[in-house]
């Protein structure tokens, strides 16, 4: 029997914003609605994404739409989650259930506009979509939050206010996307001020197997573990290993190593380049190009992880977080 999966960050929203009359049906993105059936997948996180550029906020907010129009026009194949009840009854569908996460606080707020147009615009957003799961501050580059992954700059003023403006919300904070730096700046933050913020990473590996700026230091990864957070496995070649197929199963051994059997889970990265980059395609190695493969991954992890690991990675790990979180 196939475990149900829940997977924690795809592009799908993005996919259908940007290519004109694009259908979740497509297999040009491999979270479209048939991979993710024939995945038994039960739950998938979809991201607004959009770039730290002029317009962004509208961008996210058509992203938001998108999603709402998806619960109508798609009713047979996905369904809404907002809460525990509809997380159970997700769970026992034949469905996908669905919910809204934010990569780039970008996508609710432009880079020179008054800070107070974020809170308001972000509150739009919840209204179309009933829940987010969690907001990445910054995607690559820099923001007027902070640093993503690919900078040096750490937390800022206006990141100081958003973290301000979470806390008690049971919006989770996650550090995919995060420079070192933004994320030592905002654990400071949060303790300093004794906020309540979940903390994740949503489609991260681990540093300490594949050295990669995308990918999880060993420090932080325990900080997540210690605060009882969730970490999601990335599929991209570039920050698994572009030449080693098997180096995925290499990082889910180092989360065990390091504590998080209780933490792991599938955060796949399923998304879409608008201008493929030749050094980086194939963007996947075979056995990940979609949603499909699940099953043959846990398949393989079979007798070489505790017992009840492979239950956890797929979907009890998640569902236990967002238990702790929603309730």
């Amino acid at each position: 029997m196939k475990q149900p999966i829940i997977d924690m960050h795809c592009d799908l929203l993005s996919y259908m914003e940007y290519v004109k009359g694009a259908q979740p049906f497509f297999p040009g993105i491999g979270c479209n609605f048939n991979a993710l059936k024939a995945g038994n997948v039960k739950l998938q996180v979809m991201a607004i994404y959009t770039g730290t550029e002029k317009g962004s906020s509208e961008t996210g907010l058509k992203e938001s739409e998108i999603f709402k129009e998806l619960q109508t026009t798609h009713k047979e194949n996905v369904c809404l989650v907002k809460d525990i009840a509809s997380l159970n009854a997700a769970m026992n569908s034949d469905r996908t259930g669905m919910v809204v996460s934010i990569e780039n606080a970008s996508g609710f707020c432009e880079e020179d506009e008054p800070i107070e147009n974020a809170f308001k615009k972000l509150e739009k957003i919840i209204s179309n979509v009933e829940r987010v799961i969690y907001v990445s501050f910054t995607h690559h580059g820099e923001n007027r939050f902070g640093g993503g992954n690919y900078t040096k700059a750490g937390l800022k003023d206006d990141g100081k206010k958003l973290l301000d403006y979470m806390s008690g919300k049971k919006i989770a904070l996650d550090l995919s996307h995060t420079s070192d730096a933004l994320a030592y700046g905002q654990l400071e933050h949060i303790a300093k001020h004794n906020l309540d913020i979940p903390l994740i990473a949503s489609h991260s590996n681990f540093r300490a197997i594949f050295d990669h700026p995308r990918n999880l230091p060993d420090d932080l990864a325990k900080e997540i573990i210690k605060r009882k957070g969730i970490i999601g496995l990335n599929f991209l070649r570039a920050f698994l290993n572009n030449d080693e197929p098997n180096v995925f199963y290499d990082h889910v051994l180092h989360g065990i190593k390091i504590g998080g059997e209780n933490t792991m889970c599938f955060g796949a990265d399923y998304f879409f380049a608008s201008e493929p980059d030749p050094k980086r395609v194939p963007y996947y190695h075979k056995d990940k190009e979609d949603a499909s493969c699940y099953p043959a991954l846990l398949k393989y992890l079979e007798g070489k992880v505790p017992a009840g690991f492979l239950e956890g990675m797929s979907h009890k790990n998640v569902i236990d977080f967002l238990k702790r979180t929603w309730s």
